[in-house]
C-alpha cells in the first residue's frame, strides 16, 4: 500500500519552453517553440523548391494545352521572350500567374521548412488582420488617386521620360481590365509574402535590429523589376516603406493594400492607354510625387496599429501560465 502526502505538492508538467518574452513581426519566428537557427535555411530551401515544381506543373500544363490551342503556346512564347508586351491579356495573364506561386510557396516553406504555422507571415497574431484591411485599402486608393492627379500637373515632356514600346493603349481593354481585377491583387500579395514576409522573418530570426531585416531583402526585390535608375530608386523605396510598415504594424497588411492598390492603379491605367506597362523606366520629375504618395500612406496606415506590433506574451499563448520574470519588451527589437 502506498501513502500520499497530502502536503506535497502536485508535480509540474512538462510543458514545451516558451520565449520569455513577446517578439516584433520580423523575429516572430522565434516566438514559437523548437525554434532553430537553421530553420531560416530549410525555410527559403523548401520555399525555393515548391516554387521550382509548381513552375514546372504550370509550364508542363501550358505546354500540353498548346497542342490543343496553339494561341495559348505562341502568347507563352511571347511572355517570356525579351520583348513581352504587358499590354496583351494573355502574356500579362501569364506574367502574374508565374509570380502569384510565390505566395504557396512562401507559406508551404515556412510549414514545412520552418515546422511554424504559415499564418505566422500574416502577422504577430498569426492571421491576417481583416478587421483593419478595407481602411488600408481605402487609404491607399485615395492617396493614389490624389497622388496622379498631382502628376497631371507636370509639363508634358516631363513625363515623356520613360522608355516603352508605345502608348500603352490595347484593344483588348475589357479584357485586359478583367486580368488586372482578378489576378493582380493576388500578385501583389505573393510578393509581399515572399519579401517582406518570408525574408524577413528569416534575416530578423538571426539579426535583432529591424534595419537587416527591412533593407538586405530590397536588393533582391529591386533586381526583380527591370526598370532604369529613376525606376530602380522608386522600387527600392516602395521596398522599404512597405518593409518597415511590416516591422511597424506587426504584420504584411499595410504593406499588401499599398502594392494591391499601386499595381492594380498602375495596370489598370496602361489598360485604358493613360500610361505604358512596357515602360522600363519612369520619368525623374514623377519620383518625388512618388516618394511623398509612400510616405504619406506609411505614416497614416502606421498610426492604426501600436508601435510596433507585438507576439502574444507567453501566458496568452496556448493557455500557458506566467512564469516569474516574464516581461514585455517592446524595446527588444
Amino acid at each position: 500500500m502506498t501513502f500520499t502526502d497530502p502536503h506535497r505538492e502536485p508535480p509540474v508538467p512538462n510543458l514545451p519552453r516558451l520565449p520569455a518574452e513577446p517578439y516584433p513581426y520580423h523575429r516572430a519566428a522565434l516566438a514559437r517553440p523548437g525554434n532553430r537557427w537553421w530553420h531560416p535555411l530549410t525555410t527559403l530551401l523548401v520555399a525555393v523548391a515548391v516554387f521550382a515544381v509548381l513552375m514546372l506543373l504550370t509550364v508542363v500544363a501550358l505546354v500540353v494545352a498548346g497542342i490543343f490551342v496553339p494561341s495559348i503556346g505562341t502568347a507563352v512564347d511571347r511572355a517570356v521572350s525579351v520583348d513581352a508586351d504587358l499590354t496583351d491579356p494573355a502574356q500579362l495573364l501569364f506574367m502574374l500567374a508565374t509570380i502569384c506561386l510565390l505566395w504557396p510557396a512562401a507559406a508551404l516553406g515556412v510549414r514545412w521548412g520552418g515546422r511554424r504555422p504559415a499564418g505566422t507571415l500574416s502577422s504577430v497574431t498569426g492571421r491576417l488582420r481583416w478587421r483593419v484591411f478595407p481602411r488600408l485599402l481605402g487609404l491607399a486608393a485615395v492617396l493614389f488617386v490624389v497622388w496622379n492627379g498631382l502628376s497631371l500637373l507636370l509639363p508634358e515632356a516631363w513625363v515623356q521620360a520613360s522608355e516603352g514600346r508605345g502608348d500603352g493603349s490595347s484593344g483588348n481593354v475589357w479584357l485586359l481590365l478583367l486580368v488586372v481585377l482578378a489576378v493582380v491583387p493576388l500578385q501583389a500579395t505573393a510578393e509581399e509574402y515572399a519579401f517582406r514576409g518570408l525574408l524577413m522573418q528569416g534575416i530578423g530570426s538571426w539579426l535583432r535590429h529591424p534595419a537587416f531585416a527591412i533593407l538586405l531583402p530590397v536588393p533582391l526585390f529591386v533586381l526583380g523589376h527591370g526598370y532604369g535608375l529613376v525606376g530602380q530608386i522608386d522600387v527600392a523605396a516602395f521596398a522599404v516603406a512597405t518593409g518597415w510598415l511590416a516591422w511597424r504594424t506587426g504584420g504584411l497588411e499595410a504593406a499588401i493594400a499599398l502594392h494591391v492598390i499601386n499595381n492594380v492603379g498602375v495596370f489598370a491605367l496602361g489598360s485604358v492607354g493613360l500610361s505604358d506597362p512596357n515602360a522600363t523606366d519612369m520619368p525623374l520629375a514623377a519620383l518625388p510625387f512618388s516618394l511623398a504618395f509612400l510616405l504619406a500612406y506609411s505614416l497614416i496606415a502606421a498610426r492604426a496599429f501600436p508601435a510596433p506590433a507585438l507576439t502574444a506574451k507567453p501566458h496568452e499563448r496556448n493557455g500557458h501560465p506566467p512564469t516569474s520574470g516574464t516581461t514585455a519588451a517592446s524595446s527588444r527589437v
